[in-house]
């Protein structure tokens, strides 16, 4: 191994965040994710502008990360498309999937409160990057099972202490696999809002739920429904 010659006595540096240390730190063993969450602290602290993210390209052409992948059993593309995953799922940062002229673009922020509610308005065509857009409305499927507030805040927006309220209330009242039912119809229709989730729920409880159509069919399903129907006032507010 090659001896490190130490820092200059001009140097630049990255800072971190506390709780990276006190909390997130002594949760991670894998080197890989390690060594790509702190090049991407340093990513996102170098960037200028709104909103602030790297991409998965950006990542790619790092040499010094790339460099550092180098070794394992398996090609440095596949080590860092792992170690994202892992960082995701730890909720070290957070991953969106875009498009860019055809071609999927996979961006991260890191997971702040201001950076989740970035997210929330690119998904909702609130805000725009330029050479990117939204992905058709899919819901986010996982081997886990996320539990629905996870589930709200990836298929539907940023989960606010009032929604999460609205959840729990629902919970006491219908299955959790109602409202999972019920998250997955309001997003295939793209009728992102807690109004429209919690009509489809009294409806279902009112009319049943033995007509099939509760999938999402579109073939079968009339969107706006829950619009015009008995629970058109609740979906409106």
């Amino acid at each position: 191994m090659k001896q490190f010659k130490g820092f200059p006595t001009k140097t630049q540096f990255t800072p971190l965040p506390n709780s990276f240390f006190s909390t997130l730190l002594p949760q991670i063993s894998n080197i890989a994710e390690l060594k790509t969450t702190l090049h991407i602290f340093r990513a996102l602290y170098h960037k200028r502008g709104y909103p602030r993210f790297t991409t998965y390209r950006e990542l790619l052409g790092d040499k010094s990360l790339m460099s550092s992948l180098k070794g394992e059993a398996r090609p440095p593309d596949e080590v860092l498309r792992h170690a994202l995953k892992m960082a995701a799922k730890r909720g070290t940062i957070l991953h969106l999937a875009l498009d860019r002229d055809g071609t999927p673009e996979d961006i991260y922020f890191l997971n702040t409160e201001s950076d989740k509610q970035t997210m929330a308005k690119i998904q909702n065509g609130k805000l725009n990057l330029s050479g990117l857009k939204a992905k058709e409305p899919t819901l986010i499927e996982t081997e886990e099972q996320p539990d629905i507030f996870t589930l709200y805040e990836q298929n539907i927006g940023m989960l606010t202490p009032m929604i999460a309220d609205e959840l729990r209330d629902a919970l006491k009242v219908y299955p959790e696999n109602w409202i999972r039912d019920a998250i997955k119809e309001a997003v295939s229709h793209n009728k992102r809002k807690w109004s429209y989730i919690s009509a489809i729920l009294e409806h279902w409880s009112a009319e049943g739920r033995g007509d099939g159509t509760y999938r999402g069919d579109s073939k079968k399903t009339d969107p706006d429904k829950y619009i015009k129907g008995k629970y058109g006032h609740i979906v409106r507010r």
